[in-house]
């Protein structure tokens, strides 16, 4: 059995933060033995103390107009440039702001400085809980910020009266009422998934909120559920990952995250926990650098092992529906295919979360961790105050114009995210099917096709393929219906204005072929039929010999079998398995076995030597 303790280390180790060139990461490879676990976990503090280090150093002491909670956070944690700290505290109390974003780094800052700060300034920090009222959100994250920082400084205060909180409630009336969200949101989590799943940007909020709750929780099992859902949620970046980087589909990703990929929040943690990826800097995970969290050796196989090919799935859940929907929660079936020189993930299509969603994509190992543009996708780019209203509780008639002030992109054209309700796709390991079905009279009637000029390659040919090379990948992509293509600074934009429309995808090694030349006869020589009437369908034999069959509207199927979607499991792979509703998750690295049972409130770590036991691709 794992002992679970907390971890506040005072020692002082003086490693200078690395530039970026120093931190570049070793390849990916297959995961260490377990002979090296004291080594990997001395190059984890090591990273751990240069990140806090990072942010200790951005002060300087005698510039009091400069530095954030994080970097008092630093200085609070290492004990230094206190003064400074003071001054710059006062300085940032006059004009809180920032809803739940104040909450967490507040929080951070108040329990790193409850030792450490003059009593003037605790007092004033403590008085900002009444003056300042914090905005709850409406997503999931903000939740989960909000109820962990509500949770924790009731924690410090547990005796005061309602009129010293900002929602006129006392500290056991808000500190019971976070207790509940956080438990029921951990108990939703594992049974039936994430509703804001996977997503490079906002995997930062949950983490930070996590870290804190086990950095400083005083029950012990609310400290326990913490360190389990930090394993729990960096597991599932983890087996989506390739080199640190998030690949796949995801709910939410802004324009610019997705086509640089590595300059995510994600790559941060990847970063600090790993290794495997560039120095990339987020107070985020420099507030769990200091929280005492150590990441599992199961958990850092899970994201470096790519030695061998392998396929997850996952099942997620859409945010809340509060209108135009019969069910309150639509599952959402995630596949992905990961090798060490490309990944292929989808989800099923349709409107599964709004405004950001990224359905389906192929992506390849970047040349240079920093690469951007290393993918190929289509989307229909959707646009309707439906979408909105599904989701969001404002008047529909004033959703779009109120989202686009902040997502800007929504309502345009030429956006390249969003879901769309008249997209369905399929998944078997490197082969894609995508169908869209566009009603006649909606907003932006066509489908684009995402072709970055990082491609190595892109030709079309007389079978009516397009074939393409990014990275190590070939990549065959056969659309159906006609196109024409539009020059963007860093894209060829694939623009099919038919309303019966969507494309079959393969990719491959350039390794398992001698030539282009050779991968593309061999696509070629693939069974495919295709209509587009009376709705979309697609008959297809993969390279790997398994035949799709996808028609819009009904259940797709693989070699004859229809796609098992009431067995969907809540993760399954070589890595991991759980079922759904079953609050509890195994992962894998060979015979070394992790699990984390949520109902028992246990972590149970124990090594299978037999031949049945799970193992990791590199194991079997």
């Amino acid at each position: 059995m794992t002992t679970h303790r907390i971890v506040r280390s005072d020692r002082r180790l003086h490693v200078m933060y690395l530039v970026l060139g120093l931190l570049l990461a070793a390849p990916t490879v297959a995961a260490q033995p377990r002979s090296d676990e004291a080594e990997r976990l001395r190059a984890y503090h090591a990273r751990a103390d240069s990140l806090v280090d990072f942010y200790a150093h951005q002060v300087d002491p005698s510039d009091l107009t400069q530095g954030g909670y994080f970097e008092i956070a630093a200085n609070l944690y290492r004990r230094t440039n206190l003064d400074w700290c003071v001054a710059r505290l006062d300085s940032l109390m006059q004009h809180p702001g920032g809803d739940m974003f104040w909450m967490y780094p507040t929080v951070l800052a108040t329990y790193l400085g409850r030792d450490v700060l003059p009593e003037p300034t605790r007092r004033r920090m403590r008085d900002l809980w009444r003056t300042y009222r914090p905005y709850r959100g409406d997503t999931e994250n903000h939740w989960a910020m909000y109820y962990t920082s509500l949770y924790l400084i009731t924690q410090l205060y547990p005796d005061d009266p309602a009129e010293t909180w900002f929602n006129g409630r006392s500290s056991q009336e808000n500190h019971e009422e976070a207790r509940d969200y956080l438990l029921s949101w951990i108990d939703l989590t594992t049974a039936t998934g994430q509703g804001e799943f996977d997503s490079p940007v906002y995997i930062a909020f949950y983490l930070v909120a996590m870290s804190n709750l086990y950095g400083f929780a005083d029950d012990p099992a609310m400290r326990l559920r913490a360190h389990m859902m930090l394993d729990y949620l960096l597991a599932d970046f983890a087996v989506e990952s390739l080199d640190g980087v998030y690949v796949g589909a995801f709910s939410r990703i802004y324009p610019d995250p997705l086509f640089d990929r590595w300059n995510n929040n994600s790559t941060s943690f990847a970063w600090l926990l790993f290794g495997n990826t560039p120095f990339l800097p987020r107070g985020e995970s420099a507030a769990l650098a200091m929280s005492g969290y150590e990441p599992p050796a199961v958990l850092a196989a899970i994201a470096t092992d790519r030695s061998e090919p392998y396929v997850h799935r996952e099942l997620k859940r859409t945010r809340h529906r509060i209108r135009y929907s019969d069910v309150k929660n639509v599952r959402v079936y995630k596949t992905t295919y990961m090798r060490s020189e490309y990944a292929v993930g989808s989800i099923q299509g349709g409107l599964l979360q709004p405004i950001q969603q990224h359905t389906w994509e192929v992506f390849w190992r970047p040349q240079s961790p920093t690469d951007s543009h290393t993918m190929v996708f289509t989307m229909h780019p959707y646009s309707s105050s439906d979408e909105l209203a599904m989701y969001f509780p404002e008047e529909p008639e004033n959703l779009t114009e109120a989202v686009s002030r902040s997502k800007s992109t929504y309502d345009l054209p030429d956006k390249w995210t969003g879901g769309s309700p008249y997209e369905q796709v399929v998944q078997h390991e490197d082969a894609l099917i995508a169908l869209y079905d566009l009603e006649p009279g909606t907003r932006f009637p066509f489908i684009s096709g995402f072709f970055p000029k990082a491609l190595a390659a892109r030709d079309e040919d007389e079978s009516g393929w397009i074939f393409a090379r990014g990275g190590d990948a070939f990549i065959a992509y056969y659309p159906l219906a006609p196109y024409t293509w539009t020059e963007e600074e860093d894209v060829w934009r694939l623009h099919s204005t038919a309303l019966k429309n969507g494309a079959v995808v393969q990719v491959a090694p350039i390794s398992a072929y001698a030539s282009f030349e050779a991968f593309k006869a061999a696509v070629r020589a693939l069974p495919l039929e295709t209509s587009t009437e009376p709705v979309p369908s697609v008959r297809f034999t993969a390279l790997n010999g398994h035949r799709l069959v996808a028609t819009y509207g009904e259940t797709p199927t693989i070699d004859g079998e229809p796609v098992d979607y009431d067995d969907w499991p809540l993760f399954d792979g070589p890595f991991m398995h759980a079922e759904a509703g079953s609050h509890a998750l195994d992962l894998h690295d060979g015979p070394l076995q992790r699990r984390l049972d949520f109902d028992a409130l246990t972590i149970t770590d124990w090594v299978d030597e037999s031949e049945s036991a799970p193992r990791s691709p590199a194991r079997r």
